[in-house]
C-alpha cells in the first residue's frame, strides 16, 4: 500500500456529534459490498476499459513514438477541458514544479480556459515554430477545444508554412467521424483514439493523461502499477470491509445522511498535489451530483490556506468532512542553525528545524485542531510522493467515487446538466451570429 488511510477521527466516538456513528458507518460499508460485484463485470465484460488499463502496457509502447516526437519541441500548448487536461497536469506536476520543466523535456501549457486575454498572451510570448499543439476531445465536438485549435492554426502556419503544419500537430478523440477527426485529416496530422468507453474524468491512466506525461519525464508504467495496487484487492475482495475507497465512500455517503455534511475539502499540505486537488474537484463533483444527491468537493491548500479558509472551517458551519493529506517531508530543506536567530528566544522552536519539519508539523497540527473542534477528519498519509503513489492515490479517488455512486444510486459516467449547458451555448452564439 503506497499510502495510509485514516478515518478513526471522523467518527463520533472521536469528535462528537457531528462525527459519524459506528453504526452508521458499518451499515453502509456493508452497503458497498454489492458493488464489488458490479465493478468486476465492468472490468471483464468490457464495459469499463478504466479498470484494464492498470494491468496494460503494449499502449504505452504505442504512444512512445510520439512522445519522442514531441519531446524535441521547446513548448506544448494541450487544448483540452475538465479531464481532457486535469489528468495530464496532476501527473505533469510530478517533473515540473512550476519553475519549468525537466532538462530535455518541453514546458507543457494546458490552456484548459478559453479567456481571449490569456489565449493572446499565449500566441505572443511562445515561439510557435517551436511549439507543438495536442487538441483533446473525446467527442470530437468541444467548442472550447475546437476554437482554441482554430484560432491558433493560421498563426502556427504563418510561423512553419503549410507543408510543416501537421509536424507540430496531435489530435486524440473518439474512433468515428467528428469535427475535430476531419479536421485532423484535413490537416494530415496523427490522430490517437480516444476510448470512448472511457470518459474524460477518468481518462488520466490512458493515453490523455499519460501521452503529455511521458513526454515531460513521468514514469507512466509505474503510475499504473500504483494504480494496480488499490484496484487489484478491490477486484479480489468478497465484501467491502478494509477496502479504502469503500471505506471513503461509507464515510461521505453516511455524513451526508445523518450529519448533512454536505461539502468535502480535501488539503493537501503538498504544493506537486495542487493539481490532484483541482483533478479530484470535477471528478467527485461531476460523477455524484445528481437527482439531488452528492456532495460539493473544495480543494484547500496547505499551508496557504490555513490564512485563508481554517477559520471558516473551525468556527463555521459544521457541516464539511476534511480529507487531510500529508506528504513525510520530515527533515527535508536546510536546518535553520541556531546562529542565524540571532539569540532570540521566541524563535527558539524553528533551531534545526528546516521547511520540510514546519509544514509537516502545520499539517499535523490542523488536522488536530480540526478533530479538537468536532469536525470529522479524514487523514491520508504518503511517505513519499512519486509515480506509484500517484496513481495509488487516483485510483483510490475514482472507486471511492464508483463505490459512493452506488451508495446514492447515481450514474458515476454521465453528465445530463453539462450537456444541456452545451447545448445552450451553441444556441446562443448561433442566434448572436445572426443578429
Amino acid at each position: 500500500m503506497f499510502y495510509s488511510h485514516h478515518i478513526d477521527d471522523a467518527l463520533e466516538a472521536k469528535v462528537g456529534p457531528h462525527g459519524l456513528p459506528q453504526a452508521v458507518f458499518d451499515r453502509e460499508l456493508a452497503r458497498a459490498t454489492p458493488a464489488l460485484d458490479k465493478i468486476r463485470q465492468w472490468r471483464n465484460d468490457g464495459t469499463l476499459p478504466l479498470l484494464k488499463l492498470p494491468a496494460a502496457r503494449d499502449d504505452i509502447a504505442a504512444i512512445r513514438p510520439h512522445a519522442e516526437h514531441f519531446r524535441k519541441f521547446e513548448h506544448l500548448v494541450v487544448f483540452g477541458i475538465g479531464g481532457s487536461n486535469l489528468g495530464g497536469q496532476t501527473l505533469v506536476a510530478l517533473k515540473d514544479h512550476g519553475f519549468g520543466p525537466a532538462k530535455g523535456h518541453p514546458k507543457i501549457w494546458f490552456m484548459d480556459n478559453v479567456d481571449p486575454a490569456t489565449f493572446a498572451e499565449m500566441c505572443e510570448r511562445l515561439p510557435l515554430e517551436r511549439t507543438g499543439v495536442f487538441a483533446i476531445s473525446k467527442s470530437g465536438t468541444t467548442a472550447e477545444t475546437l476554437t482554441q485549435l482554430y484560432s491558433l492554426l493560421p498563426l502556427l502556419e504563418a510561423k512553419v508554412g503549410k507543408a510543416n503544419l501537421a509536424k507540430h500537430l496531435l489530435v486524440i478523440t473518439e474512433p468515428k467521424d467528428n469535427v475535430l477527426r476531419r479536421t485532423a485529416m484535413r490537416l494530415g496530422c496523427p490522430v490517437l483514439d480516444h476510448d470512448p468507453n472511457i470518459g474524460g474524468r477518468y481518462s488520466v491512466l490512458s493515453l490523455v493523461g499519460l501521452l503529455p506525461a511521458l513526454i515531460a519525464g513521468v514514469d507512466v508504467a509505474a503510475v499504473r502499477e500504483g494504480a494496480a495496487s488499490v484496484l487489484d484487492p478491490v477486484l479480489a475482495a468478497k465484501e467491502a470491509t478494509g477496502l479504502a475507497p469503500a471505506v471513503g465512500a461509507a464515510l461521505s455517503v453516511g455524513l451526508a445522511k445523518e450529519r448533512g455534511v454536505h461539502t468535502t475539502v480535501l488539503m493537501p499540505y503538498c504544493d506537486r498535489l495542487g493539481y490532484f486537488g483541482f483533478w479530484f474537484r470535477q471528478l467527485w463533483a461531476e460523477s455524484l451530483g445528481k437527482d439531488g444527491k452528492g456532495t460539493t468537493p473544495v480543494r484547500a491548500m496547505g499551508t496557504v490556506d490555513q490564512h485563508s479558509q481554517l477559520q471558516l472551517y473551525l468556527g463555521g458551519p459544521a457541516d464539511k468532512l476534511f480529507t487531510v493529506l500529508i506528504l513525510d517531508t520530515k527533515g527535508q530543506g536546510r536546518p535553520i542553525p541556531a546562529a542565524e536567530l540571532g539569540g532570540d528566544k521566541s524563535l527558539a522552536y524553528l533551531e534545526g528545524q528546516g521547511l520540510g519539519d514546519l509544514i509537516l508539523a502545520e499539517a499535523d497540527a490542523t488536522a488536530a485542531t480540526l478533530v479538537k473542534n468536532g469536525r470529522p477528519t479524514r487523514v491520508i498519509r504518503l511517505k513519499t510522493l512519486d509515480e506509484k503513489v500517484m496513481g495509488a492515490l487516483m485510483m483510490h479517488y475514482m472507486l471511492e467515487t464508483m463505490f459512493a455512486a452506488e451508495l446514492w444510486g447515481v450514474d458515476a459516467f454521465d453528465q445530463p446538466a453539462v450537456e444541456e449547458g452545451k447545448i445552450l451555448t451553441r444556441q446562443y452564439l448561433s442566434q448572436r451570429r445572426r443578429s
